[in-house]
């Protein structure tokens, strides 16, 4: 039997998380560049996006680079944001074919002007879509990310717009870049490391891991529903 046949659909996750690891390590395996990987890596976020949407998962966040990786050398990520570019423009038929929302959260504003263009653009056409929501973490890390919250709650106390009595956890998940999403059930990681490397931190305090040995590129659809059998085998006491 298939891991997709043991799936209950009665006992879905609403939200799954990513943190895409290993391109670097699949590609010298294979004797080529960093960017080798990230390029079959775009062929595993098609499969996981898709498996996701067959299944029936609302939503689907994928860490697609980090705040930490602007540090990579410059022609890297030179070349990631090339293949971002190229990728949005070719996939944006297929999301909206699939009925698949695109979203972004992060610290967008310093993508390239291109690539940040495209990305809107794409944005903007699948924002009627309502099968699933495919959100890409983009110069994102939970440290940027709360403290720019903590930024925005402190101008509205200064301004008197908030008491700060008045700030609760709803008030500062309000104020993530994703407040108008539900935080993860589910967080795979690939790759074999045992860490969230600053990925979704304050939104997955009650969150469930799954770690895999499999590269980013070999992740598949197997491996995917192979990740929601195990999430559907735990007990989520949420604390209580």
């Amino acid at each position: 039997m298939s891991f997709k046949e043991q799936i209950d659909l009665e006992r879905l996750p609403v939200h799954v998380a990513v943190i895409m690891d290993g391109n670097g390590r699949w590609a010298k395996e294979r004797g080529e560049d960093r960017i080798y990987g990230h390029q079959h890596g775009v062929d595993s976020v098609r499969e996981c996006t898709e498996a996701a949407a067959e299944i029936g998962v609302k939503h689907l966040t994928m860490y697609a680079f980090s705040t930490e990786n602007w540090n990579r050398p410059k022609e890297e990520v030179e070349l990631l944001m090339e293949l971002l570019i190229e990728t949005i423009e070719k996939e944006t038929p297929t999301l909206n074919k699939n009925n698949i929302r695109l979203m972004a959260i992060g610290d967008l504003e310093r993508l390239p002007a291109d690539a940040r263009a495209k990305l809107h653009r794409c944005i903007l056409d699948t924002s009627k879509n309502t099968r699933m929501n495919l959100v890409l973490a983009l110069s994102y890390s939970s440290r940027w990310e709360i403290t720019h919250a903590t930024k925005q709650i402190a101008d509205k106390v200064k301004n008197g717009e908030l008491d700060v009595n008045e700030i609760t956890d709803d008030v500062v998940s309000n104020h993530l870049t994703t407040k108008d999403i539900p935080d993860p059930d589910l967080m795979i990681r690939t790759s074999g490391e045992i860490r969230i490397s600053n990925f979704l931190l304050w939104q997955s305090a009650y969150t469930e891991f799954y770690f895999t040995e499999t590269h980013w590129p070999d992740f598949r659809k197997e491996n995917f529903y192979q990740a929601l059998v195990d999430y559907q085998k735990r007990e989520r006491r949420f604390g209580k």
